[in-house]
């Protein structure tokens, strides 16, 4: 396999999220990062998307916001959206939404104030060998042209991820399929994450007690999302009191770097401690390398990771789960460093950041309905504090995206 230009892409990628960081968040710049930013301003930071379960309803819909400058949100005209929909990705023209009922992915295109408009459905399912299973995540690469959606039990009751290049009028065009495993073996059921020059993506599994993975995928030439041939994951040594190191979560920087959440344990069923942050560098094979050690690698408070996010700069890194939320300062091939406290002690399932240092979380619904919560928070390096208005209730959250300004 050959790589060629990608630290071109990566510089180009990198520029990119600068320019867009500056223009976005301009009127925080000569503020203390611990402050929020200028009430007055009204270019809107980022749009923000979630699929919930209302009171009394068996069927979801989308509640939109706009998220101004301090983070603080106000509902998109519009809003809610009745469509029943769960795991969410948007490319700045357009949304992809996995349908609740029906074996679809669902384009709206985004409107200029953020609004939804239904463009087409396609019917992901007739593709796979089964003509069966249903949508986990739906992640799109770091060009947003091509869309990989996670299928589960659709090939011999292994999970797939299917590719889909994404047309200018938003149509999606199959590319094919990979299997990524049994789903009792710890095959993935989390979204991928691309590093910077957008040719490899990692995501880490722990389905059960002792049932773990650290699964390595690349995007060919072709678009084609494919498994990286003999992927080799050098793991750390665990400390002496627990016998392995099982990943949990696993987030890639916008260059090559890729941060890991690691439980120690003694299984099965015997835990030692809580997660710690593990950063490994992906080489031009796609293996990962890393000179963490168990002596140096941070522990979080949050005690089952959930989510693990990148901040765009690569320069923060939020783990969300059972305990809460917490975020670490990311040093790139060196250890990750301790930064906030809990955030939040309320179970969280999914998180983004937008680029102009706002940090979007939602807790877990549980069992049973229950209304959930919205989390806002302006994190940068120097200073942290929770938005104006946060946290938001929302009955049963199901699934979150967000769209950051402005559109392309």
């Amino acid at each position: 396999m050959q790589y060629v230009g990608r630290t071109v892409v990566r510089l180009h990628a990198q520029l990119i999220a600068a320019v867009s960081a500056i223009l976005c968040c301009a009127p925080a710049l000569a503020q203390n990062a611990e402050t929020t930013r200028a009430a007055g301003s009204s270019a809107p930071a980022a749009y923000v998307y979630i699929s919930h379960t209302p009171e009394n309803s068996s069927t979801n819909q989308i509640e939109a916001f706009r998220a101004a400058a301090n983070g603080q949100l106000t509902p998109i005209a519009g809003s809610p959206f009745r469509e029943d929909v769960q795991t969410m990705a948007v490319n700045g023209r357009y949304m992809f939404a996995a349908s609740s009922q029906t074996t679809d992915i669902n384009t709206y295109k985004i409107d200029s104030n953020g609004a939804l408009q239904y463009v087409t459905a396609i019917d992901y399912a007739q593709y796979n060998p089964d003509n069966a299973g249903g949508a986990g995540p739906l992640v799109l690469d770091n060009t947003g042209s091509s869309l990989y959606v996670l299928e589960y039990e659709a090939y011999d009751s292994n999970n797939i991820y299917s590719s889909f290049d994404v047309n200018s009028d938003g149509t999606l065009k199959y590319l094919g399929f990979v299997n990524v495993g049994a789903p009792s073996f710890g095959a993935p059921y989390l979204a991928p994450s691309f590093v910077g020059y957008n040719v490899f993506a990692y995501t880490a599994t722990d389905a059960s007690d002792m049932y773990f993975s650290t699964t390595g995928l690349y995007r060919s030439s072709s678009h084609l999302l494919k498994s990286i041939q003999n992927f080799n994951v050098a793991m750390p040594a665990p400390p002496a009191d627990a016998r392995i190191y099982y990943p949990q979560t696993a987030a890639a920087d916008p260059g090559s770097h890729v941060a890991m959440t690691l439980q120690a344990e003694n299984p099965p069923g015997a835990p030692v401690g809580t997660p710690v942050i593990v950063s490994f560098t992906a080489h031009g094979n796609g293996d990962l390398t890393t000179s963490n050690t168990s002596a140096d690698m941070p522990a979080t408070e949050v005690t089952f990771a959930n989510d693990l996010k990148m901040s765009p700069s690569g320069k923060l890194l939020a783990v969300g789960g059972t305990g809460g939320l917490q975020v670490f300062h990311f040093n790139g091939s060196e250890p990750a460093t301790h930064y906030t406290p809990l955030l939040t002690t309320d179970t969280i399932s999914l998180m983004f950041w937008d680029n102009c240092n706002h940090l979007y979380a939602i807790t877990q619904s549980g069992a049973q309905p229950a209304p959930g919560k919205l989390y806002v928070f302006t994190i940068t390096p120097t200073g942290y504090t929770q938005a104006p208005g946060s946290p938001y209730t929302i009955f049963q959250p199901v699934s979150l995206t967000v769209q950051p300004l402005p559109l392309p």
